[in-house]
């Protein structure tokens, strides 16, 4: 009976493990009804070649199985959602390029290897453990207990597929897994040809903002920043005060401010994908959406504004490949990191401070002859949060950068502060405070009269900054000279000053380009 426990416990704790790290509780599900199935049946099995075959088989399915869940947990742990195989491959590559700045290029490459090698393990350590079983259960207790066990939890895994549950304890994560992935697979496939035919349907036309005609428009995001930055007191206790803090110093500058919230399509990541909503029009949630809006005739918020007379340009120091994606939306111009003259270190993740971002901006890329419709896309406050720097009170010091070389190995490594849950908190709330403290410095300093900024929050951050029951609402703060641009904004529920009222719910950020259109078009 040795090797039937054995590999019981070794198929159930593999398993569970994803569920464990995916839903917390392990004391609530420590049975895995397909171990036992699949133990009691290899056991059953005559002590042949084909039982064996079907054991190896059966380790591929419970180790693609246990892939997937474990992709699940990863997934919702960064990104606050489930894995969806239809259209989540894209974001291997994004995962490589997080661990590659985290933890450095080298670092990263040897984890590939590293994990394809435990893999390897792994399947020869439960294949052999399975492919021990068949002919043990010979004499008839044993077969008269490995048919029992067979045939309940057989009963019980059909009762679970019935949304019932005779035994508290009991899980059956490979079914609950494929079977979650089958049903996604055919929903999102019915889903991306409703939504494509939507595309192809109704392209629209660029439709001109006579209203904000002559003005700059500045679109400028702030990563991770998430209404929990101002609602949970461990971060607004920095964040809000920080927000506090700089409202005189807009007010003196001749500039108001009033704030509000919108949902984000995404939490954790993908911050392109709230770009496109934003400038779409369309709530853009997964990258199959994002690539097939690219490919339409869809205009944007881009067409909008150069119909309007307005250069276009996008500031995005966190692309460091190329980006077609710019080139499809029909901006004037791209800046990625490359494209910044940046000569400073990078900050593990972050490739240039905010404060150089915006200095660049204003110095170099910021027309002087035309109305200028920018999208910003801030970087500072993305994960691994450290180091965290200082804002530079003379500005023209930033110059190329490499000023913020004495930065280069300041704070701790990622590796060691993310041993930390509290201290990686506290590291989040203080890199959001230096995001919003810079961006609105320079704000205060040169957006004039005839600007107008939308400052706003990408996404919520991930589960472990925010808590599993947080929302998908990101701060937004409107602000101008002119108490006109503000005042339909005041009209859908923002308020003044820097601090957006506490909701249950929000508008989507797919509604800011038809409030645009219905405020300031034709």
């Amino acid at each position: 009976m040795r090797p039937v426990l054995t590999a019981v416990l070794l198929l159930d704790a593999l398993l569970l493990v994803p569920l464990w790290l995916r839903y917390g509780e392990p004391g609530t599900r420590w049975v895995a009804l397909e171990a036992l199935l699949v133990v009691a049946v290899l056991a059953l099995l005559p002590a042949r070649a084909a039982s064996r075959r079907l054991a190896w088989s059966l380790t591929a399915l419970v180790l693609l199985g246990v892939l997937v869940g474990l992709g699940d947990a990863a997934t919702y742990q960064a990104l606050g959602r489930s894995l969806n195989l239809y259209f989540d491959w894209p974001l291997l590559r994004s995962v490589f390029d997080l661990l590659a700045g985290s933890l450095g290029a080298l670092l990263a490459l040897l984890a590939i290897p590293a994990g394809m090698a435990a893999l390897v393990l792994l399947v020869g350590w439960l294949g052999r453990a399975l492919s021990a079983l068949p002919g043990t259960a010979r004499f008839g207790s044993t077969r008269w207990l490995a048919g029992g066990v067979a045939v309940a939890s057989a009963a019980l895994i059909v009762a679970q597929w019935q949304h019932a549950r005779p035994l508290v304890v009991t899980r059956t994560p490979l079914v609950d897994t494929f079977g979650f992935q089958v049903r996604q697979l055919i929903d999102t496939h019915r889903a991306r040809r409703a939504f494509a035919e939507t595309l192809a349907e109704r392209p629209g036309e660029a439709r001109p903002l006579p209203g904000l005609a002559g003005r700059d428009v500045l679109l400028v995001f702030v990563e991770s920043y998430g209404v929990s930055a101002l609602e949970q007191p461990r971060y607004a206790e920095v964040v809000g005060q920080r927000l506090r803090q700089m409202e005189p110093r807009l007010a003196g500058a001749g500039l108001a401010a009033v704030s509000g919230t919108l949902a984000a399509p995404v939490r954790g990541g993908q911050s392109w994908l709230s770009h496109a909503t934003v400038l779409s029009g369309l709530r853009i949630d997964n990258d199959l959406w994002y690539r097939l809006l690219l490919d339409s005739e869809r205009p944007t918020l881009v067409d909008d504004f150069r119909a309007t007379g307005h250069h276009t340009l996008a500031v995005m120091p966190a692309i460091t490949r190329a980006w077609p994606e710019g080139e499809a939306y029909g901006f004037d111009a791209l800046y990625p990191a490359k494209a910044l003259g940046y000569e400073g270190p990078a900050l593990n993740w972050v490739t240039m401070p905010d404060q150089y971002t915006l200095h660049r901006f204003q110095q170099a890329l910021r027309p002087v002859d035309s109305p200028v419709f920018a999208q910003i896309a801030l970087i500072s406050s993305h994960a691994p949060w450290t180091p965290i720097l200082p804002v530079l009170e003379d500005w023209q010091s930033v110059g190329d950068g490499r000023v913020f070389a004495r930065w280069a190995d300041a704070g701790e490594a990622p590796e060691t502060l993310w041993q930390d849950t509290r201290r990686v908190r506290e590291h989040y709330a203080r890199a959001v405070a230096y995001s919003l403290e810079t961006s609105l410095e320079w704000i205060a300093e040169h957006v004039g009269n005839d600007g107008l900024v939308i400052l706003l929050g990408d996404h919520q951050s991930a589960p472990l900054i925010t808590g599993d029951a947080a929302s998908d609402g990101v701060p937004v703060h409107v602000i101008a000279a002119d108490p006109a641009l503000l005042a339909p904004f005041r009209a859908r529920g923002f308020v003044p000053g820097l601090l957006p009222p506490q909701r249950d719910s929000h508008p989507g950020m797919d509604r800011l380009r038809d409030w645009l259109h219905e405020e300031f078009g034709s």
